[in-house]
């Protein structure tokens, strides 16, 4: 079976993959310069550069912070224009800290050869710092200059 290239179906294959839990489509859906930019403040908040770092510490990297067997992805759309494709999903976990993540994502990928190349994924990263780092101190506005 041949997968297709198209940017749309190559980012509605990826999103289906994490919430499928299928490794091997994860991992070939990216370019192997690949970046994604987490915005914020927080622990996983910079731009990861690179298949390895994407897929086995940022994606991996929230494994231990959430209750194995309860993370739920709901793909709600997508919206392409050439080789950038916006997704909007949502994901919903316990944490081992005894709270629910339950956040609406967006992340606007860029499409290249057939892999995913970049993404800026946006979501509510006040939530994401509560739920998923609750010892993470987010810093004041009267911090920053």
């Amino acid at each position: 079976m041949t997968a297709t290239t198209e940017p749309r179906d190559v980012v509605i294959r990826y999103v289906e993959a994490v919430r499928d839990g299928d490794a091997d489509v994860i991992y070939d859906s990216f370019a192997e310069d690949a970046t994604w930019h987490y915005p914020g403040d927080l622990p996983i908040s910079k731009v990861w550069q690179g298949r390895e770092a994407i897929i086995n510490e940022f994606l991996g990297g929230m494994g231990p912070v959430l209750v194995p067997g309860t993370m739920k992805i709901e793909l709600v759309g997508t919206i392409a224009e050439g080789d950038r494709v916006v997704a909007e999903w949502t994901s919903k976990a316990q944490t081992v800290y005894g709270g629910t993540y339950d956040n609406r994502c967006i992340g606007i990928y860029t499409v290249s050869d057939g892999k995913i190349s970049s993404v800026v994924e946006y979501a509510d990263t006040r939530h994401v710092a509560a739920t998923l780092f609750p010892d993470h101190r987010v810093p004041e506005s009267s911090d920053t200059v």
